[in-house]
């Protein structure tokens, strides 16, 4: 027995040197993560207003018009991003049917993607240090993992049909295939990664953009400008192959809708989506020169609290360390470039987003992970008073959270949409369930604290993290659905049963994309009242055929137009909708 319990300990203790056992672990760990983050009840509910039925609706048309150049969204142009996101919902549309599974699957298979290739390149880079600790280089793998995984931000955009997360993955990965050329000692690896770059940076530009090859270059050109080694690294870079790779991807498609589309094309993506995008505020997405230090903090929480510790551990001012070390050991400086830039880039546009600062998780994500991997001998023991000050900080975020959900539903604004919500989130008993959650991951790293055990705090965060997840974000997300977007889907279903053909469909004092991908039908949206009523009078002498109009509705707006209960069919209300059958000629004797 004794000799047993020996080997348990030694292999409790020395699980490193396991090769087998390690990678068991790691695939067990990424299967558990991208489970929980990204698939997990992935179409469970329906599609949120306003853009995610946008991009849904816009990839349908592609099936049914057959036209795979031109997008379109309720029979007009939508030009604000390049298509591969619709082609690969399209496609999606193709394997399993429309329905949400299919509209999220590209952002979460994305997601997952990137995950995995953070962890490779944290392994890969790790082992090919000199004077590697083993034991470190898995943790700082399976760190990484979890950071970039379970963060609000990566859930977020990971679970929902736009096309933020599939840029993130792809200029993620070109990025990280970059750096995994640039610090191979094989000259076929390296070529090999470099030309990889080149093809994802093409499928970023193809997913939204000039920002998908302008960021990289930015990325890439400081972090290379600051080490001296331009000349040296675009020599290796095989530029003529990459340019030809990536235009060969990326112009056939450009070309071939602004053939269609001529100017209008150009001036609407390029000049109004792109260009006006960072230049002037677009859609009224204005916000403070502080408005990202707070969107990192809220959504990369837990681990944006150990960011600064991160990001002083690299050193970066210290130029001339960084310019002799060997390229492998340079992964946390480019990290830091690749976050800094993005940051700094978003920043100064005067369009600002959250979703924008998505593409610098992945650095954050690497610059924590780093945090249990040192550069030098003894150099955890130097960060070990800012590590405990952060910890601290972590408690007091704790104790900021618990009053901030304590007190949500008094602060939480009210939505038109879903009026009763606060009440009802107060009855669901999940505000109870969060804090207790919250009070028992602060207990715990308050005596993590006194111990002086700042490295499980970690693990508290994570399975924190995770408690929240499963047990309050799930229903959560359900009973925000059901209250805000399970009325308008009923409503969908109403619309389909008792439309007439040629039937127009109006929509009044509101703009609820869901509706058009539900119904499959055009909608005319109005946002008053009083013009509704100009537009149908109009409609009333112009085209009298059919002779009705639905219109769907708030109630209060609907009662604004004026009509008599004895001059319209109504079909009843689901939540504050409400569905009406109005002859055309009625708003001819409107006043």
């Amino acid at each position: 027995m004794g000799k047993n319990y020996t080997n348990y300990w030694y292999w409790l203790k020395h699980w490193e040197k396991y090769r087998a056992v390690t990678w068991v672990l790691s695939i067990f760990w990424l299967l558990l993560l991208v489970w929980l983050a990204f698939l997990r009840n992935l179409g469970s509910i329906g599609l949120i207003d306003e853009t995610e039925p946008l991009f849904a609706e816009a990839a349908r048309q592609m099936t049914v018009t057959g036209d795979w150049i031109t997008p379109y969204f309720n029979s007009d142009t939508r030009f604000d991003k390049p298509p591969l996101i619709y082609w690969l919902m399209a496609i999606a549309y193709k394997l399993i049917g429309v329905n949400e599974w299919a509209v999220r699957l590209p952002s979460a298979l994305a997601a997952i993607a990137l995950t995995c290739f953070v962890f490779y390149a944290l392994l890969v880079i790790g082992y090919s240090q000199r004077e590697f600790n083993r034991k470190r280089v898995w943790l700082s793998a399976w760190l990484g993992t979890a950071t970039i995984a379970l963060n609000i931000h990566s859930i977020a955009w990971g679970r929902i049909g736009v096309s933020d997360m599939l840029l993130n993955a792809c200029m993620g990965s070109a990025l990280l295939a970059f750096f995994l050329g640039y610090a191979s000692p094989q000259p076929q690896i390296k070529v090999r990664w470099y030309l990889a770059f080149y093809l994802l940076n093409a499928l970023a530009v193809l997913t939204k953009g000039p920002v998908g090859i302008v960021l990289p270059a930015l990325i890439i050109g400081s972090f290379l400008l600051y080490l001296g080694k331009g000349r040296e690294v675009l020599k290796e870079m095989q530029l003529r192959r990459g340019a030809f790779i990536f235009l060969s991807l990326t112009l056939p498609w450009y070309i071939l809708v602004i053939w269609a589309n001529g100017l209008d094309y150009v001036e609407s993506f390029f000049g109004y989506h792109n260009i006006e995008r960072f230049t002037r505020v677009v859609n009224h997405h204005s916000a403070p020169w502080y408005f990202y230090f707070l969107v990192v903090l809220v959504g990369f929480a837990p681990w944006s609290i150990y960011l600064p510790v991160a990001i002083a551990k690299t050193q970066f001012w210290q130029r001339r360390s960084w310019h002799h070390q060997p390229r492998s050991q340079q992964f946390s400086l480019f990290a830091f470039f690749w976050f800094a830039c993005i940051f700094c880039f978003f920043t100064i546009a005067v369009t600002k987003l959250p979703s924008y600062v998505l593409p610098l998780m992945p650095a954050a994500a690497i610059l924590v992970a780093q945090l249990v991997r040192p550069r030098k001998p003894r150099e955890f023991n130097s960060f070990f008073p800012a590590l405990y000050l952060s910890g601290i900080a972590n408690v007091l975020f704790g104790i900021i959270l618990i009053g901030i959900v304590a007190y949500s539903p008094y602060w939480l604004g009210p939505d038109p949409a879903m009026p009763d919500f606060p009440q009802v989130l107060q009855q669901s008993g999940l505000l109870i369930k969060t804090t207790s959650i919250l009070t028992l991951v602060t207990l715990a790293g308050t005596l993590l604290l006194l111990t002086r055990k700042i490295q499980l705090l970690w693990g508290i965060n994570l399975l924190g993290f995770i408690a929240v997840l499963t047990l309050v974000v799930t229903p959560l997300s359900v009973l925000v659905d059901q209250q805000r977007q399970l009325p308008l889907r009923q409503v969908a279903r109403s619309v389909i049963e008792v439309r007439q053909p040629g039937e127009n469909l109006v929509m009044i004092g509101f703009e609820k994309p869901s509706l058009v991908f539900y119904t499959q039908q055009r909608v005319r949206y109005y946002l008053r009242s009083t013009k509704a009523v100009r537009r149908l009078r109009k409609m009333a002498v112009e085209e009298p055929d059919p002779p009705t109009v639905l219109i769907v509705g708030y109630q209060n707006k609907i009662a604004q137009i004026g009509l008599q209960p004895h001059q319209y069919e109504d079909f009843g209300t689901d939540g504050p909708y409400q569905l009406l059958r109005i002859p055309k000629q009625e708003f001819l004797n409107l006043n």
